[in-house]
């Protein structure tokens, strides 16, 4: 295959709508492969783009086309010889800009392909130039090989003045001059002749060019016809390839997330064990909790005998105040009477002193 795919990505394809040349129609109902392809025969860069087996994009990287971001994911271009403007929208902005970059070093190469091309046939064309100056100077043409008036009135012109002119030269007798006309009267005749015979070779050429032209003209059209028909069926052949290339590529996708899924798994299973260690930590919370409220209970029942332990224990101080008061006043009494017994022992002594 001479053309082969040096860059590919994946992104929304639009064009510019005909008709108000302001909206964008998009092309592609989803993001799809748009691909850099070069030719090595032909020294070309293209940019190729297949929806299925449609072409939505086929446009052919000239020096004078610029690829102008319009956004950070959207970028267009204009191609002259589709007469539209195409525009691409990428999922990123590192997408956009590397396409850009890649349209800048294919229009750079397209740009110096184009002048070594031109360099070569101006030094291929240099030599034939010098080599068929005559020809440039005095072209094929029916006048030029039959002869003018003037120029076919030239060997007349010369059997006159040269009769005139060897005379005085070289003093020949005239008879020789007569022979001398006679020679160049068959001289004009044979060149008559030739130029009859390459006035109808002329003629038949230019009938034969006109028709190997029309010829010519069907092949070339053939030949296009054939080559868009192979550059389709490379795109498609392409397309696959980018087809396979996406499909790896979804391969090494999918064996990451199944990576991804197997970390997120034992995750899940250590969050599981600490699920369980915490209702563990619940149930151990339940048996203390419970505990608490019958050490609670105990404590409100302490507290109500204490209650009563202070209640009896005043009602005891209370009494012990009572028996305390009577035993005073007891004492009192006994003090009373013990003084009066005091008295009447005095009193007495003092009766048994008297008597």
């Amino acid at each position: 295959m001479r053309e082969q795919p040096i860059f590919s990505t994946r992104a929304h394809v639009f064009q510019i709508d005909p008709n108000t040349k302001k909206n964008w129609v998009p092309t592609s109902k989803h993001a799809v492969t748009v691909s850099y392809f070069y030719d090595s025969t032909r020294n070309v860069y293209r940019i190729i783009s297949l929806d299925g087996s449609k072409a939505i994009i086929n446009s052919t990287i000239s020096p004078n086309m610029t690829f102008t971001k319009t956004s950070q994911k959207f970028g267009q271009w204009a191609d002259s010889r589709a007469n539209t403007v195409y525009g691409l929208g990428f999922s990123s902005e590192h997408h956009l800009t590397k396409f850009a970059e890649k349209f800048q070093e294919f229009k750079e190469a397209a740009r110096l392909a184009k002048e070594k091309s031109q360099e070569k046939m101006e030094l291929t064309s240099t030599p034939s130039q010098e080599s068929a100056g005559g020809d440039i100077q005095s072209p094929l043409t029916p006048e030029s090989i039959n002869g003018t008036d003037d120029e076919r009135t030239i060997p007349e012109v010369t059997q006159n003045s040269e009769p005139r002119a060897e005379p005085t030269q070289n003093a020949l007798p005239f008879t020789h001059s007569s022979a001398i006309n006679k020679h160049w009267e068959a001289e004009l005749a044979t060149l008559k002749g030739n130029n009859a015979k390459l006035t109808a070779a002329l003629l038949e050429s230019t009938a034969n060019v006109k028709q190997w032209k029309q010829q010519l003209a069907a092949y070339q059209e053939e030949a296009e016809r054939l080559h868009k028909r192979v550059s389709e069926l490379e795109c498609m052949s392409n397309q696959a390839n980018a087809v396979q290339s996406h499909k790896s590529e979804l391969n090494q996708k999918i064996q990451e997330l199944e990576t991804t899924l197997k970390k997120k798994e034992e995750e899940i299973e250590r969050l599981k064990e600490e699920v369980e260690h915490a209702k563990d930590l619940q149930d151990q919370k339940d048996s203390l909790s419970q505990k608490l409220q019958e050490v609670e209970t105990h404590n409100k029942e302490m507290e109500g005998q204490l209650s009563d332990f202070e209640q009896r224990l005043e009602k005891s101080q209370t009494e012990q105040d009572t028996f305390r008061n009577n035993l005073k006043t007891l004492l009192e009494i006994l003090d009373g009477k013990i003084f009066e017994l005091t008295e009447l022992r005095d009193n007495l002594a003092k009766l048994i002193e008297c008597s």
